[in-house]
Formats: structure tokens, C-alpha cells, sequence
């Protein structure tokens, strides 16, 4: 068998269920396990002059609507899901210490197919195919769609 555990990464916005339907089509055809993650940015510490404002709170509720809007896409595909998780930290490292973690054979994330300076300055999905310890699928979403 070719791949036998999908890493779904999504950024839940809009395009996301494009994406994760091309990532269940896969799971379905190789049957495979699907695992989804979503790695929200750290934060730490933000400054309000020369006092840090902590934003824990902030943090939590970004986790907390995260994994709210992960359910529902989860429910929108035709595979189960054997693992979700949401995160925090770097996007492609987090996106690649969980691949390793999960030992996945394939990576799935979305990709603008930006062309010329975007294209030079990378995007995420550029940035997960370096240094990721599997093979990884871009799938082309547009906005317009």
C-alpha cells in the first residue's frame, strides 16, 4: 500500500473543505487512516507600551474555535477521522513534528498556486514541502471557486 496515514494540515478558512475532500478521496481510495491538524501561530507575548500583556486567554479561545470549526469540517467528510489535533507553535515545524510523530506517509495541504514574488518569498505549503519527513500533496484552491 502506497500511503497508509494521511496528515491533513488546514487552515480552516473557506477553501479548507476542498481540501480536506481531495485528502479524504485519497484516504478512501488507499485506505488509509486521516489524521487532521491545524497549527495556530504563537503568540507569547504581545506589548502595550512597556507593560507585556499576557493573552493567554486569547490563545485559548483561538484553540477553542479552532477545534470547534475542525469538528464541523470533520463532519463534512465521507472518511473517518481517526485523530484530530490543533496546536501551537511555527506552522511547517509543527506541521513536521507532527508528521514524524504520527509516523504519516503523506502530507495534504492547500496551496494558492501563487505565481513570480510570491511565489520566490514561499508560502506554507513551500514551507512544509522543505523539511518534511514524507511526501507531501499541494492541492490547488482558488478564491474564486
Amino acid at each position: 500500500m502506497l500511503y497508509q496515514k494521511i496528515l491533513l494540515a488546514i487552515d480552516l478558512t473557506d477553501e479548507s473543505i476542498k481540501v480536506a475532500n481531495k485528502a479524504a478521496e485519497l484516504s478512501k481510495a488507499m485506505g488509509a487512516e486521516l489524521i487532521i491538524v491545524h497549527v495556530i501561530e504563537s503568540l507569547n507575548y504581545a506589548y502595550g507600551g512597556d507593560v507585556p500583556i499576557d493573552i493567554t486567554d486569547i490563545q485559548n479561545q483561538l484553540k477553542d474555535t479552532a477545534k470547534e470549526r475542525m469538528a464541523v469540517l470533520e463532519g463534512q467528510i465521507d472518511v473517518p477521522v481517526k485523530e484530530t489535533c490543533v496546536t501551537q507553535g511555527g506552522i511547517e515545524s509543527e506541521i513536521h513534528r507532527i508528521a514524524e510523530e504520527k509516523g504519516v506517509d503523506v502530507i495534504v495541504v492547500g496551496s494558492h498556486g501563487r505565481h513570480g514574488l510570491a511565489l520566490l518569498l514561499g508560502s506554507t505549503a513551500n514551507g512544509v514541502l522543505h523539511g518534511a519527513p514524507c511526501d507531501v500533496l499541494a492541492v490547488r484552491v482558488h478564491r474564486s471557486e
